[in-house]
C-alpha cells in the first residue's frame, strides 16, 4: 500500500467531483472546490473519520470491498478504478465483461434524475445503482448477494420479487424473464454465470422450466407496467432503457406520462420516501 500515493490520489479526485456531479445539493458556498470529506464517505458507505485518516495517511489499508466503493463514488473509470485499487496494495480486479463496477456514464446520468425513478441494471438483472426514488418505489434491489443478486432467479424462487407487480401479468413477466436469460447465456457479459443460473431456476422452479421450454429469446425489457406500491396503490410506468456499449450494463428510467394519476403519486412518493410506507406489507390492489 502507497498511503503518500493513495492519500494524493484520492484528495485529487474529490476535488474534481461537485455535488451536482454525484446527485447532492450544492447548499451554502464552499470554501475549497470538490466534494468535503464527508460527502465521500457517504457515498461510499463508510466512517468519515475512516476517509479523513485515508487522505491524512494514517489509515490501515482498506479491503477490497471498501476499495471498490470508494472507486464508485469518485466515479472512476475503469483505469482509474485499477490504479486505486493498486495503490491500496491490492491486485487490480480482472476486467471481465461483466463488473460490478457501475458505468461513470451511466452514473452520471442516474445522478442528475432526482425527479424519475431509475436503476443500473446488469444483463443479468443484478441491480448495481438506484437513486432514492426508485428505491422508495422498488425497494432496495442493490441488497442481494451472490447468484440471489440475479432478478431472474429471485422471479422464480422468491415469492416477495412478485408482490409489487399485478398477479394477472406473472406469466408475462415470467416469459420475459426466461427470454432475457436465455439471450444472455447465448451471448451475455457473463456466460459461465447465466448458466449457473439457468441450472439453479432449471432444478428448483418447474414454472420456470415450463416457460424455458417455449423456446422465446429476447433483449427487450418489458417496457410498459403497473407497479403496486403498497400506500400508493398502482403506478403505470414505461421503461426507458440506455445501454452502456457492450450491452453488459443498462440506466432503466422508469417515466409517467405528464398530468397523470401515477406521475401524481411519483411526485408524493419524491415527498414521502420511505417514511410512511414498506415495500415488506402487502400491495395494495
Amino acid at each position: 500500500m502507497n498511503k503518500e500515493e493513495l492519500a494524493s490520489f484520492l484528495r485529487a479526485r474529490r476535488e474534481l467531483l461537485s455535488p451536482r456531479d454525484v446527485g447532492m445539493v450544492e447548499g451554502p458556498r464552499r470554501r475549497a472546490p470538490g466534494l468535503r470529506r464527508e460527502e465521500v464517505a457517504q457515498l461510499a458507505g463508510m466512517s468519515t473519520d475512516y476517509y479523513a485518516k485515508l487522505e491524512q495517511q494514517r489509515a490501515p489499508r482498506p479491503s477490497t470491498q471498501i476499495t471498490a466503493a470508494l472507486a464508485r463514488a469518485l466515479r472512476l473509470t475503469l483505469d482509474e478504478r485499477d490504479h486505486l485499487f493498486v495503490l491500496a496494495g491490492h491486485n487490480a480486479p480482472t476486467r471481465f465483461e461483466r463488473s460490478d463496477h457501475v458505468s461513470p456514464a451511466l452514473l452520471g446520468v442516474l445522478d442528475s434524475l432526482v425527479d424519475t425513478p431509475c436503476l443500473v441494471q446488469t444483463d443479468l438483472l443484478e441491480t448495481l445503482a438506484m437513486n432514492p426514488l426508485a428505491a422508495a418505489l422498488l425497494g432496495d434491489q442493490t441488497r442481494f448477494t451472490g447468484l440471489n443478486s440475479s432478478g431472474y432467479l429471485r422471479w422464480f424462487l422468491d415469492p416477495e420479487e412478485r408482490s409489487i407487480y399485478p398477479a394477472d401479468t406473472h406469466e408475462q413477466h415470467g416469459r420475459s424473464h426466461a427470454a432475457r436469460l436465455r439471450a444472455a447465456m447465448a451471448a451475455g457479459s457473463d456466460t459461465a454465470r447465466a448458466q449457473r443460473i439457468f441450472s439453479e431456476l432449471n432444478r428448483q422452479s418447474p414454472e420456470f422450466v415450463r416457460m424455458w421450454d417455449l423456446q422465446e429469446v429476447a433483449h427487450r425489457y418489458d417496457d410498459c407496467k403497473t407497479i403496486l406500491h403498497p400506500a400508493l396503490g398502482p403506478i403505470e410506468v414505461d421503461g426507458q432503457v440506455l445501454f452502456t456499449e457492450n450491452h453488459s450494463q443498462s440506466l432503466v428510467v422508469l417515466t409517467t406520462r405528464p398530468g397523470s394519476t401515477s406521475r401524481g403519486k411519483i411526485d408524493l412518493l419524491k415527498v414521502l420516501g420511505r417514511q410512511t410506507s414498506s415495500l415488506d406489507s402487502t400491495p395494495a390492489q
